[in-house]
């Protein structure tokens, strides 16, 4: 498999020898720096590993990728959480970073030291803010779509810790995987090197839309059941790409609906081989 031609290093970035280390070591040029305690109720249970991760983890790698001389571009997700709550949407990149709550706050700082890394040392460094991604892989059951999915696909009612109403931009991974290729392949350009940018598909969907998007995907009737318990999270995002469009000639190209098939049959594939007896040939495609 494409996965056979991949060294792994085993460790972790809040370590800065380890990053060090692997950034020497493998002669890394393009870092890609995705790594984050991502879950903002876990930020606001527990902010200090948030903090920790989101903040020193991004100082480490910016540091180490500085002092290596093979590095010859950094690309940081930050997130549209950086940008916290704003009087006009959608946002773009030149409103402030005025992150409130953990989770936020840390994506705000992670924005802020990887400007600073190209601003004072003149790292080549660009910034992504995408809105909330989903797709095939997400095992993390804790968030919207993989429990919307998961539960109805157990033949549950799915549940919404909100009122339903929050607003959100939802962004589809492949998608996202080709916005960090592409502004990674364009920052020998003086205008996108050390530059943020935006990645969305425009679509502004409430909470209760993206769910009731699921239940049409799956096939479900169920109502959700909502539960409007959410705190500390804002309540309204979305994401303007058009600096993107025009720098970058970048666009989706998936719309939400298409996401959404994709990912609910990879989790049918998935649910359905993680419910049966793990053995033999079995095996290997649950880990394929």
């Amino acid at each position: 498999t494409a996965l056979d031609a991949v060294t792994i290093v085993h460790g972790d970035f809040e370590d800065y020898e380890t990053v060090y280390r692997a950034l020497h070591e493998y002669e890394i040029e393009t870092i890609l720096h995705v790594g984050a305690q991502a879950i903002a109720p876990i930020a606001n249970r527990a902010p200090l590993p948030t903090l920790r991760a989101n903040v020193m983890g991004t100082a480490h790698v910016l540091e180490a990728a500085r002092l290596t001389p093979t590095v010859r571009r950094v690309v940081v997700a930050s997130s549209d959480k950086a940008y916290g709550p704003q009087p006009v949407l959608p946002y773009t990149e030149d409103a402030p970073l005025r992150g409130n709550h953990p989770y936020d706050v840390s994506k705000s700082c992670t924005d802020l030291i990887a400007q600073m890394y190209h601003n004072t040392f003149q790292l080549p460094v660009c910034v992504t803010r995408c809105g909330n991604l989903y797709g095939p892989g997400d095992l993390n059951f804790s968030r919207l779509i993989p429990d919307t999915i998961r539960r109805v696909l157990a033949n549950e009612p799915p549940v919404i810790r909100s009122d339903g109403k929050f607003i959100r931009d939802y962004f589809f991974v492949r998608d996202a995987a080709n916005a960090y290729l592409t502004l990674a392949e364009h920052m020998d350009r003086s205008e996108v090197v050390g530059h943020a940018f935006n990645f969305s598909t425009g679509n502004r969907f409430t909470v209760l839309d993206i769910v009731e998007k699921v239940l049409e995907a799956v096939g479900s009737t169920h109502a959700p059941v909502i539960q409007n318990e959410a705190k500390a999270e804002i309540h309204d995002q979305t994401l303007s790409s058009e600096k993107a469009k025009r720098v970058l000639g970048w666009e989706p190209a998936y719309t939400v609906e298409e996401g959404l098939a994709e990912t609910v049959a990879w989790y049918r594939k998935y649910l359905a081989q993680a419910r049966a007896p793990v053995v033999g040939a079995h095996a290997e495609a649950l880990m394929s």
